[in-house]
């Protein structure tokens, strides 16, 4: 069952050609772990959605608070059998139809989805897992590419390519030809107890676990955070390097090009990062 505008229904019934969403990816989506009923970092994502609402100049219902939004995804996750599991929930705000590249409205509408997931915490990523550089595009920087807007087709050609050569993620450059995030999610380097990850200002992705990350890794004394641009040549000479999202957590990159790489560091963050979640 998925809840659209506050009514579960079959998602089968709810495909329409003329949703601007579809049309002109004039959409924003939150894609959010439930673990037994608890949205984690629900505060965070949902002022990143208020703000991504204001960037794109889509009107905010009086209705959309913070507790509104909680309930109907808690009445989402009831409905799928899901409240005392682990769940990937798909929260997306779409302009309503109208209009070609203009609109003729700013209101907007939300739908909500959900999908079983196997883990409350997240768990260490042992496995091998092989990246490189994805060239064939390059993002431009912007307010909007720090969006999760539905605009996401470098990310799609990407993940074909990544799977086209054996590959498991590719990285991102941006048009200044500089390192900023994974096809889905941002990146973090290991060179001793310096931890670097590209500034927004670079484009890429606002992340909710960057975030998250980057606030643990500020109290953790053996460890100095900086924000600063990647270069590609970079890449070979770090200790380690991880990818974020808030699905997974962690995924640590064991391999690029000639390079392989350790995972100790990203271990460690890991266990911190399941020891501030309220899942006891």
């Amino acid at each position: 069952m998925t809840n659209f505008n506050g009514t579960l229904t079959e998602q089968q019934q709810l495909t329409a050609f003329q949703n601007r969403g579809y049309a002109y990816g004039d959409a924003l989506f939150e894609t959010i772990k439930a673990s037994k009923g608890q949205l984690l970092f629900w505060e965070d994502h949902y002022f990143r959605l208020m703000a991504s609402m204001r960037i794109m100049r889509m009107e905010i219902p009086m209705d959309f608070t913070m507790e509104f939004l909680e309930e109907e995804i808690k009445k989402t996750l009831k409905a799928n059998n899901l409240s005392g599991a682990s769940a990937r929930v798909k929260l997306q705000v779409h302009r309503n139809e109208g209009g070609l590249y203009l609109p003729t409205t700013n209101d907007v509408s939300f739908l909500i989805s959900v999908k079983a997931l196997e883990t409350d915490f997240y768990v260490s990523q042992e496995g091998f897992y092989e990246v490189d550089l994805f060239k064939d595009h390059y993002l431009s920087p912007s307010l909007l590419s720090t969006l999760k807007t539905n605009n996401k087709a470098l990310h799609v050609v990407g993940s074909i390519y990544a799977k086209e050569n054996n590959l498991n993620n590719c990285l991102v450059l941006n048009t200044n030809k500089l390192v900023v995030e994974a096809l889905n999610g941002n990146i973090f380097l290991v060179n001793g107890d310096i931890i670097k990850t590209p500034p927004i200002s670079d484009g890429c992705l606002k992340g909710v676990m960057r975030k998250q990350i980057m606030g643990l890794l500020k109290v953790m004394p053996d460890y100095h955070l900086v924000e600063a641009s990647i270069s590609p040549f970079e890449l070979q000479k770090a200790d380690e390097i991880f990818i974020t999202n808030v699905i997974m957590g962690i995924q640590p990159i064991t391999k690029y090009r000639k390079k392989d790489f350790k995972a100790e560091v990203s271990k460690a963050i890991l266990q911190k990062l399941n020891d501030t979640l309220p899942l006891r």
